[in-house]
């Protein structure tokens, strides 16, 4: 398992500390973390295409930024990606639950846990499932979003942040 207050220290000393995103149980540690720490930024929103813009708002502005959404909200950023980040080269480090993981989830989970993998394969998104190893796992991510200037998805399964 993760530390979360590792896995915030280790993005902070990246220079990752603004972040948005939509409410998950999956980030429930992750998410107090932010909202009571006195270096991240975390600015909840409504929607996760909402998120997406404010995070590409903040790297607009000089920050380096990501969201955590849930990966039901995935749909709700496709054409945020593919008309805006994609075309204009604007990285956002994002980190998606994987509700339905393995058929393992309420009912309303299970098809989007089978198709995140291909979601993000289709539209050419860089991603991996975050690991234990996470800080070779953001170093990777970061690394593309700096090369390559485009959003990166970590893949968060349940159980993973203590």
């Amino acid at each position: 398992m993760i530390r979360v207050k590792d896995f915030w220290d280790y993005l902070a000393g990246k220079n990752f500390i603004f972040f948005s995103g939509v409410p998950c149980s999956i980030f429930k540690t992750v998410l107090d973390e932010a909202i009571n720490s006195e270096i991240i930024t975390y600015v909840p929103a409504v929607r996760e295409d909402v998120a997406m813009g404010v995070s590409s708002g903040a790297y607009l502005a000089g920050k380096k930024s990501g969201i955590l959404i849930q990966n039901s909200g995935l749909g709700h950023i496709v054409n945020t990606l593919t008309s805006f980040n994609l075309i204009y080269k604007i990285p956002v480090l994002m980190f998606i639950s994987w509700r339905g993981y393995m058929g393992k989830d309420a009912p309303e989970h299970k098809i989007m846990g089978r198709k995140t993998i291909s979601l993000l394969s289709g539209l050419d998104i860089p991603h991996r499932a975050l690991s234990v190893d996470f800080d070779k796992d953001l170093n990777w991510a970061i690394g593309i979003m700096e090369k390559k200037h485009i959003p990166v998805a970590l893949i968060v399964k349940e159980g993973l942040f203590k």
